[in-house]
């Protein structure tokens, strides 16, 4: 016999309802989210768990940020119910959602998401248990912190795009280097006005360039005309929007490299603690200490997955079916649930690895061509959920990629 224990989770309590394999509620209460709460609990689910007796004990509860966290892990670490072979889950708040829908007269009280939570879990064919080893949440911590950061950035270049078009509107379209070099981002922080840049001699503008890029440009002057042809394409503001518009673009250069400094430290970190943790995926071409952590962090223990295609699932890289009778449907959509941190850096991970492995190189450019439209995006999704697969088959195997022998992957 199973005891399945569903439990609500919000910042202040847990709801609780402890429920029997014939669906009926054992036990229903309330505790703090605490350490004294979830030590209740434990003992609460214990005492149950003796008189039934059962043989297994299902815990869950929905992923709800960091409030679930704490509970998952010291329930999942607990001696006590380890003897009780207990398995905690953790369950995408959707599951429970769709679930719900089910059942049509149900009557609304605090208590009814936690007997739901229970119910699901009697119901069985959960996709596994969700708690990781703490080496792999320390560094899934940092991993996700990249993934935030690395987005504030580049909502924070946008935002520095927009008000750069006030301060030169032609300069994107005049000039093919990167906006966001060093040598650009200090003349913008210069403050000249459009009519001091057209003014320079080309030749000083060149040398200014020269130095503060580090010699990186292969053609300075070539630039520095580039510069003062757009300065003189541009809308002219009047003295007291410009002054406002440098202002915004200072502050907006110096959030953007505030930035950059603490990816590069994330990165550095990120490098320390995956030396740690053997793994072949850096083996494959492409694939640095970043996207592998990234990968490993979100994916743990890979014997969790019981194959390509569930590890697939998991990261939201599969298509929904739309077959009927003699019908089957060829333009389907991409599931919404999975996990959206594992399949960034899959993806990332995959636009990387097309370009230095033939292999996914061609088989990018073949998805590439079958549509008219979204190629690149289509393209590279697909290249993603093929990666899986190598993935999958490294981790599980321990087993190094060679590029010249192919690997036993499973087939979809």
């Amino acid at each position: 016999m199973k005891l399945f224990v569903g439990i609500d989770v919000s910042s202040k309590d847990l709801k609780v309802c402890m429920m029997n394999g014939e669906g009926d509620t054992l036990q229903s209460f309330t505790v703090d989210n605490n350490l004294e709460g979830a030590s209740h609990l434990r003992d609460q689910i214990v005492a149950v768990a003796d008189k039934l007796p059962s043989k297994e004990i299902h815990i869950g509860l929905e992923a709800t940020s960091v409030y679930s966290w704490h509970l998952a892990m010291f329930l999942h670490e607990d001696e006590a119910l380890q003897k009780r072979k207990a398995k905690v889950f953790t369950i995408n708040p959707k599951l429970i959602t769709k679930f719900k829908e089910a059942y049509v007269d149900l009557d609304k009280n605090d208590h009814i998401d936690a007997w739901l939570i229970a119910d699901r879990l009697r119901f069985g064919r959960l996709p596994m248990t969700m708690v990781m080893q703490e080496q792999y949440i320390a560094l899934q911590r940092l991993t996700r912190m990249r993934f935030h950061l690395v987005h504030n950035l580049t909502r924070e270049k946008q935002y520095f795009l927009t008000n750069l078009f006030y301060k030169c509107s032609a300069f994107t379209s005049e000039v093919d280097s990167s906006v966001f070099g060093h040598a650009i981002t200090e003349l913008l922080l210069e403050k000249y006005s459009l009519d001091e840049i057209v003014a320079m001699d080309v030749a000083d503008l060149a040398d200014y360039l020269k130095d503060h890029g580090k010699n990186r440009f292969p053609d300075p002057e070539r630039v520095a005309k580039c510069i003062q042809k757009a300065a003189r394409a541009s809308y002219r503001l009047s003295k007291v929007v410009e002054d406002s518009i440098d202002l915004i673009l200072g502050t907006s250069i110096q959030s953007i490299r505030s930035i950059q400094a603490q990816i590069k430290e994330l990165d550095q970190a990120i490098e320390r603690i995956l030396s740690g943790i053997p793994n072949t995926l850096q083996t494959i071409p492409g694939i640095g200490p970043v996207y592998a952590a990234g990968i490993l962090s979100e994916i743990g223990d890979i014997t969790r997955f019981d194959d390509q295609a569930a590890l697939a699932k998991y990261a939201g890289l599969v298509w929904r079916k739309h077959q009927s009778g003699a019908f089957d449907a060829e333009d389907t959509k991409r599931i919404k649930s999975g996990n959206r941190f594992l399949r960034y850096y899959l993806v990332e991970a995959a636009n990387s690895v097309k370009n230095r492995d033939p292999e996914f190189g061609d088989y990018y450019r073949k998805k590439y061509k079958e549509v008219p439209k979204h190629q690149h995006k289509r393209a590279l999704v697909l290249t993603a959920r093929k990666l899986v697969r190598l993935v999958d088959v490294l981790l599980r195997n321990d087993q190094i990629y060679t590029p010249r022998r192919k690997v036993n992957a499973a087939k979809d």
